[in-house]
């Protein structure tokens, strides 16, 4: 699960984190608690919903057992989202953590005691939004905050901080979680079908919630019969053929703005598939497995220095593209070596 509704989850509900989730349950338990975290992974890897069980721990009024009991009245508050001591910083218009919505939401707020709570938290989503004098006006609270104080900083990448905000804050990394782990969730949880939650999980790279949203995404499902098709049909293709194909890879992605680099992703993952089925003539470990017949096919077609060199030249494209050359000129340059083998 990543970054949707998770308001009454619970520590079980975090998946592939247990060292994580466990140093936080004794934290709680034992009531060792920082002034300031920074949770850092991924969109949609899970920080909301880690920090959102976190802070409904630490306000958790039952006495004993596990905590958050989400039966309590701070647990209550908490899932319908109106936990006054519970408090999320937000953006401004610009989709920017201004100094402003620092010195107004935390730094003139953090002085009033709790208003039920034992504690004050302060949940600040893609803090690395908050411009230089944003994180300084931050800092002089992160020196010296009220006992009470707990602030989470959640962030996509922990470099976008200013070392000395670093410095003051426990570090916690959501880590990528195990493919079988992410196939398994989604087939138990999502009831995706194997073949399908085998290829969301490989392409998820670890990142459980962009799993789950590629599992019911059908403008993905429709880049992977696109991408399929024509790896299926590239060695057979005539050179104009070939030469329409990119261009429409290219006309799309101009209305679309699609990720070409998940059109790249699902090139890889079939000539990966072809690899394996070549060296092992088994179908346990391919992706694609409802396409075995062409992945046959193409692994009788082509030597292993052929897919080799397939792979890398799709690797070439992605440093083209990256690199500002013409998308459509890279995508047929790489087609055709596709064809070539």
């Amino acid at each position: 699960m990543g970054e949707e509704n998770f308001k009454a989850c619970e520590w079980r509900d975090i998946i592939g984190q247990s060292q994580l989730t466990d140093n936080l349950k004794n934290a709680v338990k034992h009531n060792k608690i920082s002034h300031a975290y920074l949770i850092s992974g991924e969109k949609l890897s899970g920080k909301k919903m880690l920090a959102d069980i976190f802070a409904r721990a630490l306000q958790c009024e039952a006495d004993g057992g596990d905590k958050p009991c989400n039966c309590c009245r701070s647990c209550r508050q908490s899932i319908n989202g109106n936990n006054p001591d519970i408090i999320y910083v937000g953006n401004d218009k610009a989709n920017v953590i201004s100094v402003d919505n620092v010195r107004q939401q935390i730094n003139g707020d953090i002085m009033i005691k709790p208003y039920s709570s034992r504690r004050k938290i302060y949940i600040v989503d893609e803090a690395e939004k908050m411009n230089v004098k944003a994180q300084n006006a931050l800092l002089k609270t992160l020196e010296e905050p009220p006992e009470y104080a707990v602030i989470m900083l959640l962030v996509a990448r922990a470099e976008a901080m200013l070392p000395t905000i670093l410095s003051r804050c426990v570090a916690l990394n959501i880590k990528p979680v195990s493919d079988e782990a992410i196939k398994n969730y989604l087939m138990d949880k999502v009831r995706v079908p194997d073949y399908r939650a085998g290829i969301c999980a490989s392409f998820a790279r670890g990142n459980l919630g962009r799993a789950v949203q590629l599992a019911s995404n059908e403008d993905f499902d429709n880049m992977k019969s696109e991408v399929l098709d024509i790896m299926k049909k590239v060695s057979d293709l005539e050179v104009n053929q070939i030469a329409e194909r990119a261009k429409h890879i290219a006309e799309k992605k101009k209305k679309e703005k699609f990720d070409i680099n998940d059109y790249l992703d699902l090139c890889f993952i079939w000539y990966r598939d072809v690899l394996l089925y070549k060296a092992c003539m088994d179908g346990q470990h391919i992706i694609f497995k409802d396409e075995m017949r062409e992945i046959g096919r193409a692994a009788t077609r082509y030597s292993y220095e052929e897919i080799e060199r397939i792979i890398h030249s799709i690797d070439r494209a992605r440093s083209r593209i990256s690199a500002n050359v013409n998308l459509e000129l890279a995508m047929e340059l790489m087609f055709m070596d596709m064809k070539a083998g």
